[in-house]
């Protein structure tokens, strides 16, 4: 029948390296797994990635399942999803976790279908009924006005795809022991449907928020485009980069790709200014795990304060500029430097 069931977590390999959401996901099934009294497995699949596994144990996993084949060298829906349901079938999980990355995305809503399962999409927030063993997937619902938790109750495994960047990785263990089992995927490249031909690389000249570590972020509070420059003039005192939520991008003020909340990106980064921002669910779900969190804001009941480590309640267009000067004069005793360390 093969091993227990477990909680499953899909180990997205990319450029022979593990991607940040699965190790993220990693340690939030180690939660899920050690409350259900059930070993963690990630499930990895690829070309010449067997090294990996160490690494998928380091990072929390009882149990590897490696299919390493030359078929799955780049990622395809077919032979991914054939090597997923293959090991589904043989060895049965709980509870089965991807990022919702473009490749965890389709690779889970195939999967999902093959196995008439339901699936959460987007997930921010997971946690379990011991009582009746049931995955809480929870995600922002009718625009993120409400949490709604999502129960799969009649099929199994219950599975989720979880955004980037709002779970917590664990910190590698190198000593950590645990079991890898290999299985082969019987699957010629000639059977198979789809070639990769080519793999174009989208470049941009906006910077990547996922990994930036200050962030100035600005909303509908700044009141217009000459209002919203001082949210640019703050970011390049400091040697920020600029963000916004989805006010300010439909507002023109700016460009898409630099939108944080559920229908922008979602980043964790050292420190984090929300001035002119309400607080609205559909922004804080992409900024509520940032280091430190300062918020600007001249309504002291708005509920950004809520999940800001400080508050300022006055009005932004005033103490912007401060807060600029105070910066400048600092950065000139610390000799044209400031640390966020």
């Amino acid at each position: 029948m093969g091993e227990s069931l477990g909680v499953w977590v899909f180990i997205e390999v990319n450029d022979k390296k593990i991607e940040g959401v699965s190790l993220e996901l990693l340690g939030a099934g180690r939660q899920l797994a050690d409350k259900l009294n059930v070993p963690l497995a990630g499930v990895l699949l690829g070309d010449g990635v067997k090294n990996l596994a160490s690494d998928v144990i380091y990072y929390g996993a009882d149990i590897v399942y490696v299919v390493d084949d030359p078929v799955l060298k780049l990622y395809r829906t077919e032979a991914y999803m054939k090597a997923v349901i293959s090991l589904a079938e043989k060895y049965k999980s709980e509870i089965f976790l991807y990022g919702a990355t473009p490749n965890g995305k389709d690779l889970a809503s195939a999967v999902a279908t093959d196995l008439s399962t339901g699936l959460t999409a987007d997930t921010t927030m997971l946690d379990v009924d011991l009582d009746k063993r049931l995955l809480e997937a929870s995600r922002p619902a009718f625009g993120g006005n409400i949490m709604a938790t999502i129960l799969c109750k009649k099929h199994r495994p219950q599975m989720a795809t979880v955004r980037p960047k709002v779970m917590q990785a664990l910190d590698p263990d190198h000593g950590r022991q645990g079991k890898i089992i290999e299985e082969e995927l019987h699957l010629r490249e000639e059977d198979m449907r789809t070639r990769v031909l080519r793999i174009v690389k989208e470049v941009t000249k906006t910077a990547n928020l996922s990994e930036a570590d200050v962030i100035v972020a600005g909303g509908k509070g700044m009141g217009d485009p000459q209002g919203f420059q001082l949210i640019h003039d703050l970011a390049e005192t400091i040697g920020a980069s600029v963000a916004g939520t989805r006010d300010a991008v439909e507002a023109g003020w700016l460009p898409h790709e630099l939108q944080i909340g559920q229908t922008g990106e979602t980043v964790t980064p050292k420190l984090y200014f929300a001035i002119g921002i309400s607080g609205a669910i559909q922004h804080v779900v992409g900024m509520k795990n940032s280091e430190l969190i300062i918020a600007i804001n001249k309504d002291p009941n708005a509920p950004i304060f809520d999940v800001a480590t400080y508050g300022i309640v006055g009005d932004a267009h005033e103490v912007i500029p401060k807060l600029i000067q105070q910066f400048k004069e600092l950065s000139k005793e610390k000799g044209g430097e400031l640390s966020y360390a």
